[in-house]
């Protein structure tokens, strides 16, 4: 007997609904968000039970506290929906497009063995993206007086007052304090980094992903944390779509009237990249290609970026195709587990020559 459970979470109260498999509600409880009483009301379901959550802040607690109380146990993201809404509503719907099979967006939340190294990969994009912030509210200050300030100086200890002198003393002020900001979060970034590359040390396959191309250890550790298995992905264009680097196209009248029959007309029009993408992987992947086609000169990647350019493609484009090999690199060097071998790209250009 299987039973399809909806469970709607929210800081203080869970909400969870019940269905058979049938469709018929049995049975619908409002429990706190504590982790014994969450485990307990699932507990209480009898039958085989496949539980369904919404993504969000305590999505990964929630897989983890109940992943071993359940049979089948999905994290999705729901699209949007008018009409009337509220806690039960929310997880009677849940419980529905599990029973119907109707869950189009699944959410990987498995860490495996990574859990410390997921959490070292979180602290360091965090604190990256606070310094990354900290720099630009310092920059615009010197922006709204209308002063050139190089980044770099106004950023740096024993330059930085130099620059705050040529504020007035209403912004000068401010911009003392933000500097301060910068600085302390730059070291708090320091110490992230060297956590997360602690973190990575007892696993093997980071050392290995490092190898490939413009990856090093930082960004290997960040597709490890992230993807923790390349068997989810049967093919590279798969990963390619997860990564956020497959390219969408749109069309309509697919079919024309030709000489000897129908045939397909040319009206494909391309939209961009998909947006359903993991965005870590996404700025791995496009900072690799970016390093390949400005820094690495020598390497054969390099050597193909400039063979696309030449033949007509925009940079930009010729960056996602070389994101794309190295994406496709990096997931048959984890399946097979060996180190980057720029041989198999260079004998792959010259072929194609």
């Amino acid at each position: 007997m299987d039973r399809y459970i909806g469970l709607d979470v929210h800081t203080q109260s869970c909400t969870l609904q019940v269905l058979t498999a049938a469709g018929k509600e049995v049975a619908r409880e409002v429990v706190e968000t504590n982790g014994g009483v969450l485990v307990q009301a699932v507990r209480s379901v009898p039958g085989s039970k496949h539980l369904c959550i919404e993504e969000g802040t305590q999505s990964a607690w929630l897989y983890e506290l109940l992943r071993s109380e359940v049979d089948e146990i999905v994290v999705t993201i729901p699209p949007r929906r008018g009409g009337s809404k509220d806690d039960a509503r929310d997880a009677l719907q849940l419980a529905e497009a599990l029973r119907t099979g109707a869950i189009k967006q699944r959410v990987y939340k498995s860490c495996g063995p990574y859990s410390e190294l997921r959490a070292a990969v979180r602290s360091y994009a965090t604190l990256r993206e606070d310094v990354t912030r900290a720099k630009n509210r310092l920059k615009a200050i010197y922006r709204s007086r209308a002063i050139q300030a190089p980044g770099g100086e106004v950023y740096q200890a024993e330059k930085h007052e130099r620059w705050e002198r040529k504020l007035p003393p209403a912004q000068r002020d401010s911009a003392a304090l933000l500097w301060e900001q910068v600085e302390s979060l730059t070291k708090l970034w320091a110490t992230a980094e060297e956590r997360l590359l602690e973190a990575s040390k007892p696993h093997k396959i980071v050392k290995i992903l490092s190898t490939a191309p413009a990856i090093g250890p930082i960004r290997a550790a960040q597709v490890v944390a992230t993807v923790v298995t390349p068997f989810r992905f049967r093919t590279s264009r798969q990963f390619w779509a997860y990564c956020g680097l497959a390219i969408v196209t749109r069309s309509s009248s697919d079919w024309v009237r030709g000489p000897q029959g129908w045939i397909r007309s040319k009206v494909n029009q391309t939209r961009g990249l998909n947006r359903n993408r993991q965005s870590t992987l996404k700025a791995v992947f496009k900072g690799a290609a970016h390093q390949v086609a400005t820094q690495m000169v020598n390497h054969p990647l390099h050597a193909a970026y400039e063979r696309l350019v030449e033949g007509g493609m925009k940079p930009t484009l010729a960056q996602i195709t070389i994101a794309r090999r190295i994406a496709a690199a990096v997931l048959a060097m984890w399946k097979h587990e060996e180190v980057y071998d720029p041989a198999k790209h260079r004998s792959q250009n010259i072929a194609q020559t």
